[in-house]
């Protein structure tokens, strides 16, 4: 299959799996719950078995439904995946937002802040259900798919760097940390957070909460090392962070 027909394809797909608006009834109600329910059976049947070894009837079964049931809602196997891509990256970026929200909002505390912070991502949008599905989606079908995670690339990512490279701005404009690519500063500062974290979670296991805050230190450690001032400098040391 071409690149371009490809692209074609996944585009009537995502318009099959959108379910019209409608008025909210005790039948649409359950349409929708069955829906949930395949996404989610099919989520874990994807990431266990990936796109090839994965069945319509495994996943039927997964999700307490009819074989029919799913071709009713999904068409076919192709169109099911999509779905169950977009729907965990959706979820995946609307957590990621949300941690944003708490990010220091000033320099008082800002390392005791930042490890607080960088435990908050890993907890709830790396080690969580939703990270663990993505990763394994990207691992075993990035390349089947490319267009498809190079969109989540562009929209999910892609705009969570620039807007943490934002609040870092407003932090750097206060005097507490000296950055120039405010962009870099903050890819840097995710992949610092993640690196200690990374070998365990590629063999599918999940960071303790001491594992989780010593990897958060050490990577503010390293970024204030970096980017930190003599400002910053004087403010007191880190302080005990709960997990």
């Amino acid at each position: 299959m071409s690149k371009t027909s490809r692209r074609i394809t996944f585009t009537d797909m995502k318009n099959s799996a959108t379910p019209e608006k409608r008025s909210e009834g005790p039948t649409q109600r359950g349409q929708f719950k069955k829906r949930a329910s395949i996404l989610e059976a099919a989520a874990e049947v994807f990431c266990r078995e990936g796109f090839a070894g994965a069945s319509v009837d495994e996943i039927a079964i997964e999700a307490n439904v009819s074989r029919q049931t799913v071709y009713n809602h999904y068409c076919e196997k192709e169109t099911l995946f999509v779905a169950v891509v977009e729907d965990v990256m959706s979820r995946a970026d609307q957590m990621l937002f949300s941690m944003l929200s708490t990010f220091p909002v000033n320099a008082d505390n800002l390392e005791d802040d930042l490890v607080a912070f960088s435990i908050r991502i890993n907890k709830n949008c790396f080690c969580n259900q939703d990270g663990k599905f993505l990763r394994r989606l990207i691992q075993n079908e990035g390349e089947r798919y490319p267009h498809l995670f190079e969109t989540w690339r562009q929209q999910g990512p892609g705009r969570i760097i620039s807007a943490l490279g934002a609040l870092f701005a407003r932090l750097s404009a206060g005097g507490a940390l000296k950055i120039d690519d405010f962009d870099v500063a903050a890819r840097q500062f995710l992949a610092l957070g993640n690196a200690d974290l990374q070998l365990m979670l590629l063999f599918g296991q999940l960071p303790t909460e001491s594992q989780l805050e010593s990897a958060a230190r050490n990577a503010v450690r390293t970024f204030v090392r970096a980017y930190g001032t003599e400002k910053l400098a004087e403010r007191p040391q880190l302080a005990a962070v709960s997990g």
